[in-house]
């Protein structure tokens, strides 16, 4: 029960909804006060005549999917528990039920099971999820991955969707989550999907989708422990990295200034450490810390280190 103002009591009573008729009925003076409602809550039932405590308390049917041929609506025909599997009746329904119907999404279905798996094993958001899966079903329409790796398109779908939606994921990462599948075969995959999805180069930067330093930031850094402070002069100075001619990748870019900036904090990381989280080589970060730690006094805010320990940083 629920408080609604009624007109003819002139106050706000006690209602009570009646669902089987759709009314709205003031408890005082018993006015409807309003007819034909619609409930839009959980439809709770099933229309088998097997007893209460065996029906199955879901919806009836999964949630429509628009990327299937058939909205992800099917009908399943089950013979109740007990009854007469001689009579007429049941013969018809086994015979309709056992005729063998060749569902037309089963290769989407089983392929969005994949992207949910990978997705799973990477901790990806739902969206992501869900935007790999309408790049695949536009790959699958185009027949474009036809003879080629299946497992690679779709680690291919997920990485493309991670750089869409600005929370990317190096191809290594995907390799893994895609039980040690050659990252070449990514690699060439996630080509293929951008050409037939026209994500040419200068649509690219027409539409601000790439992959920069930034983006990787909070997860490497949630991922080290380091504390707010460190993490938001750790993205100030990777902002102040694109005026610089720094010849690195994006992920060797962060990985490199998120060791710099935990050598001037109380938490300092080893460098093991940090090429664990970012996957960057042990090798790679130190020539690139050579390299990016010339521009520490230009990179690092005055708020977080003065120049003494600048200074001594290098």
């Amino acid at each position: 029960m629920e408080e609604t103002y009624c007109s003819d009591c002139r106050r706000f009573t006690a209602v009570i909804s009646d669902h089987s008729s759709g009314d709205t009925i003031c408890l005082e003076c018993g006015l409807v006060l309003e007819a034909y409602f619609i409930d839009d809550t959980s439809e709770w039932r099933t229309f088998s005549d097997e007893p209460a405590a065996e029906k199955d308390p879901h919806r009836v049917g999964e949630k429509s999917n628009p990327l299937l041929t058939t909205v992800g609506l099917t009908t399943l025909i089950s013979i109740p528990k007990g009854a007469d599997q001689y009579s007429s009746s049941s013969k018809s329904l086994g015979r309709i039920r056992h005729v063998h119907v060749q569902d037309p999404d089963k290769v989407l279905k089983d392929a969005f099971n994949a992207i949910r798996g990978m997705s799973d094993r990477l901790g990806l958001a739902e969206t992501i999820k869900d935007l790999a899966n309408e790049i695949y079903k536009k790959t699958d329409d185009a027949k474009s991955g036809k003879g080629g790796n299946k497992d690679a398109t779709i680690a291919a779908c997920l990485y493309v969707a991670c750089e869409k939606l600005k929370n990317p994921r190096r191809i290594r990462e995907l390799s893994w989550a895609a039980n040690g599948l050659s990252e070449k075969k990514i690699g060439r995959a996630i080509k293929h999907i951008k050409r037939i999805s026209n994500d040419s180069e200068d649509e690219t930067r027409d539409e601000g989708v790439g992959v920069n330093a930034g983006d990787f930031l909070r997860r490497f850094c949630s991922h080290l422990g380091m504390s707010n402070q460190a993490v938001k002069a750790t993205q100030e100075a990777v902002k102040k990295t694109a005026e610089l001619d720094i010849r690195r990748s994006p992920v060797t870019v962060a990985a490199t200034v998120i060791y710099m900036i935990t050598q001037l904090s109380g938490d300092k990381k080893q460098i093991q450490e940090v090429s664990a989280v970012t996957g960057v080589a042990e090798v790679t970060l130190k020539k690139s810390y050579k390299e990016i730690c010339s521009y520490a006094s230009r990179l690092v805010p005055a708020w977080f280190a003065n120049q003494d320990a600048l200074k001594k940083l290098c």
